[in-house]
Parts: structure tokens; C-alpha cells; sequence
């Protein structure tokens, strides 16, 4: 079970796998089983965005436990949260904002046991 960042410039947070684009990300959330999912929406010029990754999760029906929305794109995270609240099963977590840091740093902390 892994955890996956999704983001093109951010710093991956210790404990997560990055993925660096929209392919990189969907190609984990089909081989490998996904805890905790953070996504961000811009993924830089003419890049596929987040909501690639949303439509492609959806398509392949295949979803992580939890799924965060650490975008700065307001427009980005309001599409991509409508998309996952239509659609998500209902033992998917949905959070309509970035993962809290007391969440960030227990995931750290197991890393390192």
C-alpha cells in the first residue's frame, strides 16, 4: 500500500511516491494499491491536469482509500472535487483541501519505523 503526490513542482512529502504528471500518477493508481492520494491540478503547459487523473480514476474504477485536493487552482479543485463527489464509492474519503500536517508528519514518522 503506498501513498501518492501528484505534482510537477512541489516537494513530494517524506512517506508518499511522486508522480510527476497526470500518466506517471494513473499508471501507479492501476499497479499498485493506493492508501492516500493528493492531487494537484496544473501540471504545467500543455500538460494533461488533474482532472486527466480524476477521469482516468473514474474510468478504470479504480480508487485510493483517501483522496486530497492540494491544488492552488480554485477553478481546478472545484472541477476536480464535483467530478469525485459524483462519483467516488462510498468507502473513498473525500477532502475538499490538502492533507493537514499532523497527518503529513505521522505519515513521516511511520516511514521512518
Amino acid at each position: 500500500m503506498i501513498h501518492v503526490f501528484l505534482d510537477d513542482c512541489r516537494r513530494c512529502p517524506q512517506g508518499f511516491a511522486l508522480a510527476k504528471n497526470a500518466e506517471e500518477c494513473l499508471l501507479m493508481l492501476g499497479e499498485c494499491e493506493v492508501d492516500i492520494l493528493s492531487l494537484d491540478y496544473d501540471l504545467g503547459p500543455g500538460e494533461p491536469t488533474g482532472k486527466s487523473v480524476v477521469l482516468g480514476m473514474i474510468s478504470m474504477q479504480r480508487f485510493p482509500k483517501e483522496i486530497f485536493l492540494h491544488t492552488s487552482s480554485m477553478w481546478g479543485k472545484k472541477e476536480m472535487y464535483e467530478l469525485l463527489y459524483q462519483s467516488v464509492p462510498g468507502h473513498v474519503k473525500l477532502h475538499n483541501g490538502p492533507i493537514p500536517p499532523e497527518m503529513l508528519l505521522r505519515i513521516a514518522e511511520e516511514g521512518k519505523a
